[in-house]
Order: structure tokens, then C-alpha cells, then sequence
């Protein structure tokens, strides 16, 4: 679950239900349901909802709009109502690492929560066993809670089974079938170990049984995460392939029996040896390179900790977490991050008490009991990354405590909870706490470094009305921006547009262009941010800051992409006047889509002001708006 998972359940809730639910998707700013029936949704309750802008019905769809941050409440929209995301977009290209990164944070968020829970309870139970003594380790108490809290991370094949499943559109009972087979008491290695063996193969070990007289080389399955992950891998695609070859009236039980065969003997034959080789050999690097230097590993994994997980890469150490956990019983991947959600929430801290605006200040308190919490994204993108500087500086923080940690020899025994609630991972299964009073102290070293730094270099650059742009001799100084025009046509005011949520302005200010020429030329020199996959839509950041949301048409998402040719790409900086998108009007208006097109301040709040020129007609790339600033 991402950030959004509270506004997203109740969503979920107001919108009838997930039952209620038959489909939903998303254009660039709105959740888009289809529902069996409008009249169980509560449009009022949702409109108040903070974090939602409005509620439409339009087009036959029930649109929740929400903002630019739909795709991300729109993929926890989908898991909380157990909805597939479409497949446009989970056919969308990526390159190889960006695939990797979205297959492996796909098998892990879903069950998440259960994880970290199960953690939690395996480190207090630990805890119990310090306070306790020995006797409390022989009890059944502690039987029954190790149980509960041991049984995610036993059968994690089961449940990684079900998980990578959908994620490769596998039957997900079959998913979990191909989890229970690897942790099958009778084929792992410590079983059949027990007999003599009866040859050894280079690399891969001894092995003690055959499989049609080819060596059958056993690993152990419980607890691991990469060969599930790839038989099912293996087995979606033969699935795809067996539901072409047998006919569809005995599909129901030999494409299970084709896909489980076929996939498993390869999985126990061939990926379970040679994944073996490779965590082996992966284990090794990492092992040996925090034996080399545990202060620079920590360094580095702290330093750099928060930039992965913006950009999703922290996913990529969540396997060698795991397998090190697995082979080793305890883990050192992840010691050097240990700190990194208190230095954000200590800078946060000094940011709150260097604040002149009051409002800003009454919304850092909640981003600072999230960041204790572990949830540092309010953090972070409220306030440190726009800053620039403190974020550099919980960075700093972070390797700081990586460094620390890393030092005094922690190690991670389980993977449990997140922020305050991820010191009881330190504790060792024995009941040794030195590990989380380690935790403790870097925890207070952190948050103090990162608060002192925070309030030695970093100054609240905002001003009030009364101090904004002041000359010497005490006059204001207003800065501006000409905003052209993207298209040729008749300007429209916004009130005038055809569309609810921009006509009333909830999206932003600006205006409205009927064109009468299908090319979209860049209205200012800038980035673009935003591309939708269907190209109806492009968000431009100018180079002084203006962020601008041009709507192709209205409700012209449904066209996927049919009359739209895109000229630049998502990232590209661009010139004022240059071609961004080429636009077949008529087929726009043969498929009974309205062509106005809202060219959207979507930042205006954080402006002086947006004035639109009093022109009637424009040619692109002639004064659309004004920006004061």
C-alpha cells in the first residue's frame, strides 16, 4: 500500500463498496468508476473528503477527481477493491531494471502490513525471552505467539505464490499450489540430507535422489523468495500457452496439471539450483563488503536509503534482505537504514519551529508523527524535497546513523515494522536486546544531528505579504511570466468550459481554447512532467515555475490514444513554440468528444496571481495568460 491507503478505503467505502465496483482507471487527474449502481454512492460525503476535489457524473462513469497524485491513490483504489490495474497499463514498456524493481515491489506490497505485524510480534516475543528467562522460551505461550509470528516468513513461497500470480496474471490458486510444492517437507535439502548422498555436481553440491535418472540437486524453499518468483514467472507464460493448445471444456483441470508439471520440474531441476549459485554468490558480495568496512556500508545504504525509495529502488535489497535472513538468520542489508525516518522527522521538527507560515507549521505536525511512524512521504514530499536543503541534510542524517548503527555491530533478525516499531527486529532470538538499545542510541544521535544541522543551515526562504519582494525603497516588486498560447483557436474563460471540475476551477486557473488547429506547440520553455500513455493530456513545469495541465478535449481519455501523436516524451525539456502533440480534431468530434481544451495553472495557489489576456481569438504561441508571482 502506498501513502494513499486511508483516502483510498474510504474511497473505496463511499463510492458503494467494492461490490459495487465493476471497473475503475484513471485519466491524469481523476478516478474513474464504472459502478452497477450511482444511486449507493454518497457524492456528498465525498466531496468533503479531504484529499478529494470533487465528484462528477459524466460520460457514464462516476469520476472522483483527486489531482496529479491519482496514479498513486489509483493503485490503492485497486488493491484495496481486489481490482486488477488495466491492462494498458501494466503492459506499459519499461526497461529491464524498471521491470525488475516493478515485479519485485508487486510480490511485496500486497502483504506488507502482515509482514511487518508478523515481525513485530517475533521481536517482542524475543523481548519476552530477555525479560522472562529460559523457562518463558519452553513455554507454549511462546510456542503459540513464535507460531503466529513465525508462519508468514515459514510459507513466505505460499504467500509470494499468490502475490506473483497476479502480477503475472497466473490462476493464483495455481500460484499457491507452485508455494506449497517448495515448501513440501519431503523434497527440501535438510530432509533428504538425512540419507547418504549420491554423487556431487560442481558448484551446485551433493545431491541424494533422481528425478528420471537425472540428478535431482534439493534446496530449501521455506522462507525463500526468488524461486518462487520465477517458476511462476515460468508458469504464467505457460499458461498463456496451454489455454491455446487444449480445448476450452477440459482447460479447467489440464491446464493446471500442464502449467504445475512443466513448471515445477524445471523449477526444482534447473531455477532452484542455479537461483541457489547465484543468492549464494550475491549473499557473499554483500557479506563481504560490509566485512570489509561496516561503517562505509552503513554510510551508504543510509545516505542514499531515501533517494531509492523515491524512486522505488529500495524494493532491489528487499530479496538480499531475505536471503540473508534465510541462509544466515540474521541480516546486516538494511542495519545502515535504521535511521533514516527519524533524520527526516528531525528535520521536519527544525523546519516546524522555522516556519513563519502558521498553516504550513499546522501541517508539519501530522507529517512528523507519520515520519516516528516510518512513513516519511508526507514528509519528504511536503516539505524536505521542495526545500532542496533539508532534504540533503536528513541524507546526511541518515548515513550518519547508518554509520553509527553499522559500528556497534547491529544486526537484523526478522523483518518487522517500520520507524519507532522496527527497533524490536534487533532483538536475537535468544532475547539478546543490545541490538535495539543499539537502535535506541541511533536513533537519539540521528534525530539530534540532522535537528542541529537543520537549524544551523537551513532558513525559511518564504515571506509574508506585508515583506514580499521589497525594494529598497519599500515597493513591491512583482515577477511575471507570459504563458502562450499551446493551440490557435477561441479562447474560452473557464467558467464557460464544458467540465465541471474545471469550469469551477478546483483543478486551477486559467482558461479555455476551442481550437481550430491540431498542433500543440510548448506555451513556454520548460520540462514535461506529466504524459499520459493516451496523450490527451501533457503537464509542463516552466523554467521559473509555473506548473500548466493542457486537456485535449474533454473526457477524451476514452479514445486511447486514437488521433493523438506525441512529438516529445515524459522528461524532455522543451522550447516555447516547439511541436509537443499533433491532434486529429475531426476524430475527436466523429467519436462525440467536445475539443475544448482547458490550459490549467495547476499551481495557482502558490501564485500572485493568473490573468488571462482579454483576447477573443489566438494563434498558438501568441499571450494566453500572464503570470504574477
Amino acid at each position: 500500500m502506498g501513502k494513499y491507503e486511508a483516502l483510498a478505503r474510504d474511497i473505496v467505502k463511499q463510492v458503494g463498496g467494492r461490490d459495487n465496483i465493476s471497473g475503475v482507471v484513471h485519466c491524469v487527474t481523476r478516478l474513474r468508476f464504472t459502478l452497477k449502481d450511482e444511486s449507493k454512492a454518497n457524492d456528498d460525503i465525498l466531496k468533503k473528503m479531504e484529499g478529494v476535489v470533487t465528484v462528477m457524473h459524466s460520460a457514464g462513469q462516476y469520476q472522483v477527481v483527486i489531482g496529479n497524485h491519482v496514479p498513486i491513490v489509483y493503485a490503492d483504489v485497486c488493491e484495496i477493491a481486489g481490482i486488477s490495474p488495466d491492462a494498458e497499463q501494466e503492459q506499459a514498456k519499461m526497461g529491464i531494471f524498471n521491470r525488475l524493481i516493478d515485479i519485485i515491489s508487486g510480490c511485496f506490497q500486497p502483504f506488507l502490513g502482515p509482514l511487518c505485524a508478523s515481525g513485530i510480534l517475533k521481536g517482542i516475543n524475543a523481548l519476552l525471552v530477555f525479560l522472562l528467562g529460559a523457562s518463558y522460551a519452553q513455554s507454549g505461550t511462546y510456542l503459540v505467539l513464535n507460531a503466529i509470528g513465525d508462519a508468514i516468513f515459514f510459507f513466505m513461497p505460499v504467500v509470494i505464490g499468490y502475490t506473483a500470480a497476479k502480477k503475472f496474471n497466473l490462476n493464483p490458486i495455481v500460484g499457491i499450489t507452485i508455494g506449497c510444492i517448495l515448501c513440501y517437507p519431503a523434497i527440501q535439502k535438510t530432509a533428504l540430507a538425512a540419507g547418504d548422498p549420491i554423487g556431487s555436481i560442481p558448484l551446485l553440491g551433493e545431491y541424494y535422489t533422481t528425478f528420471l535418472n537425472i540428478p535431482f540437486v534439493a534446496g530449501n524453499y521455506t522462507n525463500s523468495v526468488i524461486p518462487v518468483i520465477l517458476i511462476v514467472a515460468l508458469a504464467g507464460k505457460l499458461q498463456k500457452i496451454a489455454k491455446k493448445i487444449i480445448p476450452e471444456m477440459i482447460q479447467a483441470f489440464f491446464v493446471p496439471l500442464f502449467v504445475l508439471t512443466i513448471s515445477m520440474i524445471a523449477g526444482l531441476m534447473v531455477i532452484g539450483p542455479v537461483v541457489s549459485i547465484l543468492t549464494t554468490f550475491l549473499t557473499n558480495a554483500f557479506t563481504t563488503m560490509y566485512e570489509f568496512s561496516p561503517v562505509l556500508t552503513g554510510v551508504c545504504v543510509g545516505f542514499f536509503w531515501q533517494v531509492l525509495v523515491i524512486f522505488g529502488l529500495h524494493w532491489a535489497l528487499t530479496p538480499v534482505h531475505m536471503i540473508q535472513l534465510t541462509t544466515q538468520g540474521y541480516s546486516t542489508v538494511l542495519v545502515g537504514m535504521m535511521g533514516c525516518s527519524f533524520a527526516q522527522t528531525a528535520v521536519i521538527m527544525a523546519m516546524y519551529f522555522k516556519m513563519k507560515d502558521q498553516k504550513r507549521k499546522n501541517l508539519a505536525v501530522p507529517a512528523i508523527i507519520s515520519g516516528v511512524c516510518g512513513v516519511t512521504e508526507p514528509a519528504i514530499y511536503g516539505f524536505s524535497l521542495p526545500e532542496k536543503k533539508p532534504f540533503i541534510i536528513s541524507m546526511i542524517g541518515g548515513a550518519i546513523g547508518g554509520a553509527i548503527f553499522s559500528l556497534m555491530g547491529a544486526r537484523s533478525y526478522t523483518m518487522g515494522g517500520l520507524g519507532i516499531f522496527s527497533v524490536v527486529n534487533y532483538i536475537s532470538p535468544e532475547g539478546d536486546p543490545s541490538g535495539m538499545y543499539a537502535a535506541f542510541l541511533t536513533i537519539a544521535i540521528t534525530m539530534v544531528a540532522s535537528f542541529v544541522l537543520t537549524m544551523l543551515f537551513w532558513k525559511d526562504t518564504s515571506v509574508t505579504e506585508e515583506k514580499k519582494n521589497q525594494t529598497a525603497n519599500g515597493s513591491i516588486q512583482v515577477d511575471k511570466e507570459m504563458i502562450a498560447a499551446p493551440l490557435s483557436g477561441k479562447v474560452i474563460e473557464l467558467s464557460a468550459l464544458a467540465d465541471d471540475a474545471f469550469a469551477q476551477g478546483v483543478l486551477g486557473n486559467g482558461v479555455g481554447i476551442e481550437p481550430n488547429d491540431g498542433k500543440l506547440v510548448a506555451p513556454v520553455d520548460g520540462t514535461v512532467t506529466t504524459l499520459f500513455p493516451t496523450l490527451h493530456a501533457i503537464g509542463l513545469t516552466s523554467d521559473h515555475g509555473t506548473e500548466l495541465l493542457i486537456h485535449v478535449g474533454l473526457d477524451t481519455v476514452q479514445l486511447n490514444g486514437k488521433g493523438f501523436t506525441a512529438h516529445v516524451k515524459q522528461g524532455d525539456h522543451v522550447k516555447k513554440g516547439q511541436l509537443l502533440l499533433e491532434v486529429d480534431l475531426e476524430t475527436i468530434r466523429k467519436a462525440g468528444f467536445n475539443t475544448q481544451t482547458p490550459v490549467i495553472v495547476t499551481n495557482s495557489s502558490d501564485l500572485l496571481d493568473v490573468i488571462p489576456s482579454d483576447t477573443k481569438m489566438v494563434k498558438a504561441g501568441e499571450e494566453l495568460m500572464t503570470i504574477l508571482f
